[in-house]
């Protein structure tokens, strides 16, 4: 990560000065494949540079809605009542899928931690208090070694569409959750420590024993968090991995605007808390900003798309990516 953010500082000091500047802003989710992208771009295109600033969901959906960006970035895909706010109709371009995974941090207990949906809900919701609960046991018999070490349960502070993923998941598979907690990029958490992006909870798991939180796949990665067997709809025990995330969207059905949604999948090797990322796009933007614009989305979507093993990001279906090609097309250039 440290020699990424080196070769894009590089990078940018040897812009010119007449170098077009696009900003964008958004999901802590995708920022590490995006930062990637828009260093592999800009060797392309000297004369352009994307400045990306990783805020969360919640802060780029409304950037985007008052123009101060130009385009946002979300987890989440924005709600009716948001595109209405919005001048000009915002496309949703999906652009990699990946995986929340529930990380945590037990130095001394061996093996893999096992947990099915109910237990993560009554972790998050504070009903399962300690590392030896009865309820944990059952599953995972070697966290008797643990004792009654507190869990210390880590979330999001700020708008998060890795939130809004998280807390749908939670609603589709435990109705408790989905009455008391709901669904949405910032909830009322009943217990628990908050942090900002996926960056800060990476960071206070990792500096916590006894921490538990939910957190994209290359951050757990990049931090050398461990992760958590979840049991999905098929019943199987399965890790956030590529093939996983990949087998969640295997018998996806391609909705008009691609606001779609992979958690919970019912596939049998599916990682359950999957999720594509979007790119929100106006559908009208100013000719020379927005054809560069258009250049980096049809990269994105084919050379693109080769990177994102490498980044622990699965790419996109490749009829996914057709549709997301044909609806590039209706951005307009004025």
């Amino acid at each position: 990560m440290l020699r990424l953010l080196t070769s894009i500082l590089g990078l940018l000091l040897s812009f010119p000065a007449h170098a077009l500047l696009i900003n964008g802003a958004g999901a802590s989710f995708p920022a590490p494949i995006y930062s990637k992208w828009f260093l592999e771009f800009q060797k392309q295109q000297a004369d352009v540079r994307i400045n990306y600033q990783s805020i969360g969901s919640g802060a780029g959906i409304s950037q985007v809605i008052s123009q101060t960006v130009d385009f946002g970035a979300s987890d989440a895909p924005m709600k009716d009542e948001e595109m209405k706010k919005s001048h000009v109709p915002i496309l949703h371009i999906p652009t990699v899928m990946g995986a929340v995974t529930i990380s945590y941090n037990l130095p001394e207990y061996q093996g893999e931690l096992k947990l099915t949906p109910i237990l993560i809900a009554q972790i998050f919701m504070g009903k399962i208090k300690t590392w030896d609960d009865p309820e944990l046991l059952k599953l995972n018999p070697n966290l008797s070694a643990v004792q009654q070490k507190h869990i210390l349960v880590v979330q999001r502070s700020d708008g998060s569409g890795t939130t809004s993923i998280f807390t749908e998941y939670l609603s589709k598979v435990s109705e408790s959750w989905k009455n008391e907690i709901g669904q949405g990029k910032s909830v009322s958490w009943p217990t628990g420590l908050g942090a900002k992006g996926n960056e800060g909870v990476s960071g206070v798991i990792k500096q916590n024993p006894g921490a538990i939180g939910y957190v994209e796949l290359t951050f757990a990665l990049a931090n050398q968090l461990r992760t958590s067997a979840v049991q999905n709809a098929a019943g199987q025990f399965v890790k956030a991995d590529l093939a996983t995330v990949t087998a969640a969207a295997k018998d996806i059905k391609i909705s008009e605007d691609l606001r779609m949604s992979i958690t919970n999948s019912e596939a049998k090797q599916a990682y359950p808390i999957s999720s594509f990322t979007y790119l929100l796009v106006p559908q009208t933007m100013p000719k020379e900003k927005g054809q560069k614009i258009l250049e980096f989305l049809n990269w994105a979507l084919s050379q693109g798309q080769a990177m994102t093993g490498v980044m622990h990001y699965a790419p996109l279906p490749d009829k996914v990516v057709a549709k997301a090609k044909l609806n590039i097309q209706k951005i307009q250039l004025q």
